[in-house]
């Protein structure tokens, strides 16, 4: 998992409540268990005039020219700001695999549906929680000034606004913890593989049945 420190990028404003995981990325694209690939389905139905199917080629299919990412202002977008309820639906995956992929590293919205909230987490995404009044703030700067960037710093949880200002931010300190040093489940589980395999050396002679067992 990509570590996460600090970021500026360019933001872009989704300006809907309840962003549901099958806007994210559509159920067909659920067959890959692969976390590559998705970046081009991201919002699928919504970016696109025509459906979308595993493994085809995007660049000549219809784009959906209404549809905010798809405006050349935002091009290049790695931060998007929305309204409650963010990742809300069924616990796919995918949806961050697909925001990932696309280049999105952070996410600002005043709620988050909770297993979007965790996977976000556990694949290098950032999600930020602000008020409100202030996410609506961010929404209207962003559509009136072309180019508004946020620079996100982790290690003093605080989002820089163009002009400077600084809003804080809440996060758990283990999730904070592991996205700076970029940990994931699987890396965190491998930090104790010598006790892991303490623990199984100890286990086979204990009960060397099981095994023997095992190993048919």
């Amino acid at each position: 998992m990509k570590a996460f420190t600090q970021h500026t990028g360019l933001a872009a404003p989704i300006d809907r409540a309840n962003v549901d995981t099958d806007a994210l990325i559509p159920k067909q694209f659920l067959k890959s268990i692969e976390r590559s690939g998705f970046g081009p389905f991201l919002f699928d139905e919504w970016r696109y005039l025509d459906q979308g199917e595993p493994g085809q080629d995007c660049t000549n299919r219809p784009l959906n020219p209404d549809f905010v990412l798809n405006q050349q202002r935002y091009a290049g977008t790695s931060v998007l700001v929305a309204r409650d309820n963010f990742g809300c639906g069924s616990s796919r995956e995918h949806a961050v695999w697909a925001l990932d992929n696309y280049g999105i590293r952070v996410v600002i919205a005043p709620s988050f549906a909770e297993i979007f909230f965790n996977n976000c987490f556990k694949n290098g995404v950032l999600p930020i929680t602000l008020e409100g009044d202030l996410v609506a703030r961010l929404l209207t700067e962003i559509a009136d000034n072309e180019g508004y960037q946020l620079q996100v710093d982790l290690s003093s949880q605080q989002v820089v606004l163009p002009n400077g200002e600084s809003l804080p931010f809440d996060i758990e300190p283990t999730r904070k913890h592991n996205l700076l040093e970029g940990l994931d489940d699987i890396a965190l589980t491998l930090r104790r593989q010598d006790e892991i395999r303490s623990y199984e050396t100890a286990a086979a002679q204990r009960t060397p049945w099981l095994f023997n067992d095992l190993a048919h």
